[in-house]
């Protein structure tokens, strides 16, 4: 079974130019305009973005003490995206990227607004508590349906902003340095705010900084898509995009992944992290010490978005991200097994560095294997794995941790289980890794990023150790 093959008018990557030193190979995706405006705006919002998501897990915990509740709000935030993600796949494809995206984000700014007046409304002594509680989730389920439209849709708008092909997996390596970056000092920021000024004000913070990110989305001059007549209902192109996967092997084990991962892995770095911020930090300390947790988890995966920046191919990806799963698995058990905050805050970076990489070099491969007709509903799907798959492990997380003990006793078992369970998937995915590249390798030549002879020579090496097995 053969992967389709990517339509580009692009020149293979070997015949672009000079070699390029090491700088410029890093960053060669700002030599783009577009991206260049895109990469300011949106490195603002991200960093009000992640304030905004350590004041709603803490101000849940906070009023209710509750792991449940816990669960029940990043829940709330996430189920949308998967019930509701693959239909904005159909119309990402349908409609202009560049304006759908400037409506979404103004209403990510009013959904932000929303949640500091929520805040607002909780007293000194937590008066109004079950209100405040019950429009935060609220809120976060809105953005959530705001999300199922504008996360495949910045996925696919990238094609757009990238002229050059070559450059597409550099400029999604920059897009997870902005995010780890933003997901290292967001944290940290909010923990500091929470603890002097109270949640609401990172609310206020967070939309007022979406609009950095709706400038540069006006200022850009994008090459129009060909039009595409829309003869067919959106159900067909539904069923479209659903075939379009299950046909190509790597693309279909590789969204596999990324759902078991997110289901299993994510509420280790989410959802629970609160109920381990209070047992070091104690009551009274607990928003900075789950500002230092979140951090350092977003510093590995920063250094994971540098390293994955500065690679110069996406060859070797499939087998990193094997690697880089077990190490996010293993980094969960270690944490679930520390109780030593120094040892705790050694170890979370681990963990953000393995599944920044997971993530990340999944994304940029679904991207080099996938038809430019068909991106929007790949990337909605690879959406619904990587973010709607979450609510359902934060809810069983939740759940979980309640029942196996409550505190960080449940929550360290619940760990020890999602860890296991990330190891299990990464090694099945390896053992699957020889007959995927079966497949990606005649994409790989046809797009001129491995030369036949070096992929004839791959392929007998493959059969001559399958033979011998």
């Amino acid at each position: 079974m053969d992967a389709p093959a990517i339509q580009s008018d692009s020149p293979p990557p070997e015949h672009v130019g000079p070699r390029r030193g090491r700088f410029s190979l890093f960053a060669r995706a700002f030599s783009h305009r577009n991206y260049r405006l895109f990469f300011g705006g949106q490195s603002i919002s991200l960093v009000g973005t992640f304030l905004t998501q350590v004041a709603i897990v803490w101000l849940v915990y906070h009023i209710t003490g509750s792991a449940l509740l816990l669960g029940v709000a990043g829940f709330a935030g996430q189920i949308p995206m998967f019930l509701l993600a693959p239909f904005g796949g159909v119309w990402v494809d349908r409609w202009n990227r560049q304006r759908m995206l400037v409506i979404t984000q103004s209403l990510s700014m009013l959904q932000s607004f929303g949640l500091g007046i929520a805040a607002m409304m909780l007293g000194a002594h937590g008066e109004n508590g079950d209100a405040v509680v019950t429009a935060l989730i609220c809120l976060a389920a809105c953005q959530g349906f705001i999300n199922a439209f504008d996360m495949p849709g910045r996925q696919a708008f990238l094609v757009e902003m990238v002229d050059r092909r070559e450059d597409l997996a550099n400029a999604i390596a920059l897009n997870s340095t902005m995010v780890h970056a933003a997901r290292l000092v967001g944290p940290a920021i909010g923990g500091l705010l929470i603890h002097y000024v109270g949640p609401a004000l990172c609310f206020f913070i967070d939309g007022s900084s979406y609009v950095a990110v709706i400038a540069a989305l006006l200022m850009m001059n994008v090459k129009p898509r060909p039009p595409r007549e829309i003869a067919m209902s959106v159900m067909h192109d539904l069923r479209e995009g659903l075939a379009y996967i299950w046909a190509s092997a790597p693309i279909r084990v590789l969204l596999i992944l990324m759902a078991l991962l997110s289901l299993t892995g994510m509420p280790a770095l989410s959802i629970l992290m609160p109920i381990f911020a209070r047992e070091f930090g104690g009551v009274g300390n607990s928003d900075e010490m789950l500002g230092f947790l979140m951090g350092a988890s977003g510093l590995g995966a920063l250094i994971g978005a540098l390293y994955l920046a500065s690679r110069k191919s996406v060859l070797g990806l499939g087998r990193l991200i094997a690697i880089a799963a077990g190490v996010f698995g293993g980094a969960i058990i270690a944490f679930a097994l520390s109780r030593h905050l120094w040892l705790s805050l050694l170890i979370v970076p681990a963990a953000g560095f393995g599944m920044l990489i997971s993530f990340a070099s999944t994304n940029t491969l679904l991207q080099t294997l996938t038809a430019d007709r068909m991106r929007g509903r790949v990337m909605s799907f690879f959406a619904m794995a990587f973010v709607g798959m979450a609510p359902w492990g934060n809810l069983i997380a939740g759940i979980s941790a309640k029942y196996l003990g409550g505190g960080v006793r449940g929550a360290s078992i619940t760990l020890l289980w999602s860890g296991s369970a990330v190891l299990v998937a990464a090694f099945t995915y390896a053992a699957f890794l020889p007959r995927l590249r079966k497949h990606i390798r005649p994409i790989y030549v046809r797009q001129g990023i491995l030369p036949q002879p070096v992929a004839e020579g791959l392929q007998t090496a493959t059969e001559a150790v399958s033979g011998a097995e």
